[in-house]
């Protein structure tokens, strides 16, 4: 009986220690707390954890905007353009929540803007955070890059009714013409969503034919 039960707690002894890893390496992501984390990957722990949801440390800790903790996974050599299950990379993340310096910490690190999915251009636009729109753009960012169904970052200022976004967009250079795969235009959809302000501003600043 002694002996089967030895064999059993040797069999079961890694599962619990992986298992408490996981969560330690995830709960650590979650919170920003790099002094947890270093220790685990200095012991050989992926740095390419993913939660129940695909998102990686480095995507929770650049969503979150935990700055030095995203530092730390991008030494220990982190996946800088892996995709969670909605498709989204860490790059992305970061843009749709503003987190501005966490967003140049991935840029300079080499972080590509133009994985598949929705753009982080597109996703800073729709969350109005003009900081990091301009960065983006400064960045080489594709001013008229669309997300899968044709959505511009223009589109996505105009449908939440960014105006101060709307404005430096359309100082850049954004097409007013471009069309979703609906066949709506920027215009078109501050004018359904109730954008009044924006509609006439596009409406005002498209060219006579």
């Amino acid at each position: 009986m002694k002996k089967h039960l030895l064999i059993l707690l040797l069999a079961t002894a890694p599962f619990r220690v992986v298992a408490g890893t996981y969560d330690d390496l995830v709960h650590g992501a979650q919170m920003g707390d790099t002094a947890a984390i270093r220790p685990l990957l200095a012991r050989g722990a992926s740095v390419d954890t993913t939660d129940g949801e695909g998102n990686t440390l480095l995507m929770l800790a650049a969503r979150d905007g935990h700055e030095e903790l995203a530092r730390l996974l991008i030494d220990y050599r982190a996946k800088l353009n892996a995709r969670n299950a909605a498709g989204d990379t860490a790059l992305a993340m970061a843009a749709l929540r503003g987190q501005r310096k966490i967003v140049e910490i991935l840029v300079t690190a080499g972080a590509s803007q133009t994985v598949p999915g929705w753009p982080p251009l597109v996703y800073a636009a729709f969350g109005g955070h003009q900081e990091v729109v301009a960065y983006l753009l400064e960045k080489g960012a594709d001013i008229n890059v669309s997300s899968e169904g044709g959505m511009t970052a223009l589109m996505a200022a105009a449908r939440n009714g960014h105006l101060t976004v709307v404005r430096a967009l359309l100082a850049s250079g954004a097409d007013l013409e471009r069309r979703t795969d609906r066949g709506d235009s920027a215009l078109d959809i501050a004018q359904r969503t109730g954008n009044s302000e924006i509609a006439t501003l596009l409406m005002a600043a498209r060219k006579p034919r």
